[in-house]
Parts: C-alpha cells; sequence; structure tokens
C-alpha cells in the first residue's frame, strides 16, 4: 500500500518526466522547422545594426488578410471557451486582398531588453513609466487579482516596475516589457537619426504577412493550437502553475518557460522571423478601426487617419491560444505599458537596394 509521501514522491517523479518529455518534443519539433524553414526561405537576406539587432528583409508579396471563421468553426476546436468571445471578432473582418509593394527589413526577434538598455543608455531617454512616476505592471505571487480595483491579472501601476523589472527575471536577451508605443516610436526615430536611414513600427498589414509568411491557416504553424508548442511562447502548463484558475486554456504542455523566453528560443517562421506568434504583444503603427477592412485599400494599407488606440499583434506569454492567432487583433493607448507587451521594428529599405 502506497503511503501519501510515497505517491507525493511518484507525483513529482512522473510531473517531472513529464515535462522532461515535452522539452524533449519541443527540442526536436524546433529542430525540424527550423530545417522546414531555412529550406522554405532559402536563407533570407540578413542585416544588422548598431544595436546589433539583426534584421531579416521580407520580400514585397500579397496575401488574403483577416479571418472569417464562423464561431461554430472556431467552437469546435476551442471547447473550452464561452461562445460569446467567438462573436467579438467583427474587427478580422471581412477577409481581404492586401498587396505589400516594398521590400522591407523587420526585426528578426522583438526588441530586447539589452537592446532597449543601449538606446536608454546612448541616448538619454528615459521610458514613459519612468517619466511619468507612475509606473508599470509586474507580478507578484502574492497579489490577488480579486482584491483589485480593476481585476487585472498583475500588480500595477506600481513604480517598482518598468521596463527594467516585470516582476520576474529576465537578461539582456528576453524581449523588453512594460514599454508604450511612445517608447517604441522614440526608439525607431533615434535609430533613424543615428543611421540614417528609416526604422518605424510596422504597419499592422506589414505585420500580418510578416507572421502568415506565406500560410493562411490560424497559426503560422497550422490550425491545431498545439501546433504552437515548437513556434510560441504562450501560457501553457508551466505559465498555468501561477493562473490556476485560467489552466483550462492553457496549452497542455510544458515548454520550459513560466514567462517570457530569451528571444529566438522557438523556431522560426519561413521568413525567419522569431516569436511572431507569443513571447510579447507587439506594437503596430496604426490606430485601430472596427470596420477599417471593409474599406482598406489593397496597396500598403497604413490603417485609419485617426483613433484612440493603436492595434498590438502576436499574443505573450501568457496569452491563451486562441488569441495568439495570426488575424487577431488587440489594442491599447500610446501610454500603456504592460507586463506583456513589447515591440519590433521596421527598417525601410534604401532605393536602389
Amino acid at each position: 500500500m502506497k503511503t501519501e509521501e510515497n505517491r507525493i514522491d511518484e507525483g513529482y517523479r512522473n510531473s517531472a518526466a513529464i515535462k522532461k518529455r515535452d522539452a524533449c518534443w519541443r527540442r526536436l519539433g524546433v529542430a525540424a522547422l527550423a530545417l522546414v524553414s531555412l529550406v522554405a526561405a532559402a536563407a533570407p537576406e540578413m542585416a544588422n545594426n548598431s544595436l546589433a539587432m539583426p534584421l531579416v528583409r521580407v520580400p514585397a508579396g500579397e496575401f488574403m488578410m483577416g479571418s472569417d471563421e464562423s464561431p461554430e468553426s472556431l467552437a469546435t476546436d476551442y471547447p473550452q471557451y464561452d461562445h460569446e468571445r467567438f462573436e467579438k471578432l467583427s474587427d478580422e473582418a471581412p477577409v481581404h486582398r492586401v498587396r505589400i509593394t516594398r521590400d522591407f527589413y523587420f526585426g528578426k526577434t522583438e526588441v530586447t531588453v539589452g537592446q532597449f538598455r543601449r538606446f536608454v543608455e546612448e541616448s538619454g531617454y528615459v521610458s514613459e513609466s519612468v517619466r511619468d512616476g507612475t509606473g508599470g505592471y509586474g507580478y507578484n505571487r502574492n497579489y490577488d487579482p480579486a482584491k483589485s480595483a480593476r481585476g487585472d491579472a498583475f500588480e500595477g501601476r506600481d513604480p517598482k516596475y518598468s521596463w527594467r523589472n516585470p516582476g520576474f527575471a529576465q537578461t539582456d536577451d528576453h524581449p523588453v516589457t512594460n514599454v508604450t508605443w511612445n517608447d517604441a516610436v522614440a526608439m525607431a526615430k533615434w535609430l533613424s537619426e543615428k543611421e540614417g536611414v528609416r526604422y518605424r513600427l510596422p504597419t499592422e498589414a506589414e505585420w500580418e504577412y510578416a507572421c502568415r509568411a506565406g500560410t493562411q491557416t490560424r497559426y503560422s504553424s497550422g490550425n491545431d493550437p498545439r501546433s504552437l508548442f515548437v513556434v510560441a511562447n504562450v501560457f501553457d502548463a508551466d505559465a498555468a502553475v501561477n493562473w490556476e484558475k485560467w489552466k483550462g486554456y492553457a496549452v497542455p504542455l510544458h515548454d520550459g518557460y513560466a514567462f517570457t523566453a530569451p528571444v529566438a528560443s522557438f523556431a522560426p517562421n519561413a521568413f525567419g522571423l522569431y516569436d511572431m506568434h507569443g513571447n510579447v504583444w507587439e506594437w503596430t503603427s496604426d490606430w485601430h478601426g472596427e470596420d477599417y477592412y471593409a474599406k482598406s485599400p489593397v496597396d500598403d494599407p497604413q490603417g485609419p487617419e485617426s483613433g484612440r488606440v493603436h492595434v498590438r499583434r502576436g499574443g505573450s506569454w501568457h496569452t491563451w491560444p486562441f488569441y495568439a492567432r495570426s488575424a487577431f487583433r488587440n489594442w491599447n493607448t500610446a501610454q500603456t505599458r504592460y507586463t506583456l507587451v513589447g515591440f519590433r521594428l521596421v527598417r525601410e529599405v534604401e532605393a536602389g537596394k
């Protein structure tokens, strides 16, 4: 007869074995997908900049932007979600043809803590969360969302949190978080002035085009949410340990990361871009328009001329798989800073090159 101590020990060993198995599967999957991506992409043209930021040249091309999946279709593959979630996606439609008419360089990874630190140190820039004195958001294991005024998943705003401290450990190779849209634009402007070539945030159309990388499925890895396991750091069994009530929405596998992962820890897409799904949400330049897709131009759409909130894309380490789809649109004000939000930059291709 097993004692309670035996059962606990056996449970621990089984849990460790499962994590080891999942980690092995993910490494094999990453290697296989990376090989496929290299063959498909035929070694994309690369560049680097003064911050040692690797950039991939994304070729001009066409794609179908958005999604017109029915609530019934989505409910089949995401049975744990309330049906009303599938009825709040009108801004993803209609699916429409978009043509990106010019090549552009795009960050191979999200902007890292180390790259953002160099920008701050060399430029003297003070991030918005520090400058306005209100701070950012962060993880605190003793914080109870149910007892907070907003019911937010993270503690904040609080001056102790900023891009330097999201409440969990990060190295210079992790994606920077707690950065506002204004912070991202400031970094792009500084790089442009420093290097004499234009940097900027991607348009929403450029972002989705780069994310899909020739695919038309829910994710660049396919339609199955479990396919994210090898390409994305999203809400999984490791992250769910800290949010027990949401574990039913997690990818039921262990990727080894309870919070952010160092950039490029997962397999790239066919364009050679890493972490287009998950790790951190990424700011785009566009204002959000609920009905913009119905009147979007075909060539190089720039989004509405004005608005109240800017679009962010891709999901994060804390994002349920449904919200990490290539077509999903989220948004926030330009002053928003959050422990799930970062960015990557476009560098325009100079004329004749």
